[in-house]
């Protein structure tokens, strides 16, 4: 099976699993600790005045959060079943944004079309995600933010330390009585995938500096502490070896 099409294969099957955690997110202080973040970020202009791409939106978090903010939105995903549970979760939001089933390595829209382009926990799971950088790039207009939230998720599968890290959260859940966000899923099939992607074993994110470097963003910054604000007290337990980082740019 080719890898992009296992990658969505893995993601048809958790699409329903993984909708409900957004659910939870949406239900919780988690939506406005996001869209906070998210604010502090995106172009200082009235929502209504700036257009945002939010890749790989899976069940609709960035898009819902930001298209009830006022925010022009268009999201996609590569994997149909997420849309659906996506449009779902958006209720009447759903036709205040457009939705499109799109490669993120292969975007049908022309250059300079979005004031800003957010992602979360992406990056990593692609094949190519160099090509994904210059896509994003070409579809943002001069000026336009460029925001990536992701962690170096499964690096525990090349490396011994922090393999015996991963199993430390893997306790530390356990002893909260708290639900395994890894263990969960259908760990063997994530797995494999994270094996051939790139990414599971690249040093990020000074990777992901340096590209949008190479790129000719003018302004690249990161915030490798960005998990001590938006992450729930459960995402911590699980996650605490894994933190998630913002990888900003400005084109």
């Amino acid at each position: 099976m080719e890898l992009l099409n296992q990658i969505e294969e893995y993601w048809k099957k958790r699409a329903e699993g993984y909708s409900q955690v957004n659910q939870g997110e949406l239900a919780t202080q988690q939506r406005q600790i996001w869209l906070e973040n998210l604010r502090e970020h995106l172009p200082d202009k009235k929502p209504e005045e700036v257009k945002i791409l939010d890749i790989g939106t899976g069940p609709g978090f960035f898009a819902i959060i930001l298209a009830q903010a006022g925010y022009q939105v268009t999201a996609v995903d590569y994997t149909e079943e997420m849309l659906k549970e996506a449009r779902h979760n958006a209720g009447e939001l759903a036709d205040r944004i457009q939705w499109r089933q799109m490669d993120a390595q292969n975007l049908d829209f022309p250059d300079q079309t979005f004031d800003a382009v957010v992602s979360r926990n992406l990056t990593w799971n692609l094949e190519n995600p160099t090509r994904a950088y210059q896509e994003w790039l070409r579809v943002l207009k001069k000026g336009g933010k460029l925001l990536n939230y992701d962690a170096n998720w499964y690096h525990h599968l090349f490396d011994e330390e922090k393999r015996k890290e991963y199993e430390e959260d893997r306790k530390r859940v356990e002893s909260l009585h708290m639900e395994d966000h890894y263990t969960c899923t259908d760990i063997d099939a994530m797995e494999d995938i994270a094996r051939k992607v790139p990414l599971s074993q690249i040093n990020r994110p000074l990777w992901d500096k340096e590209l949008l470097e190479d790129l000719a963003c003018s302004k690249v910054v990161i915030e490798e502490d960005v998990w001590k604000k938006v992450w729930s007290r459960e995402e911590r337990a699980n996650y605490y070896s894994t933190p998630m980082f913002l990888v900003e740019g400005e084109k």
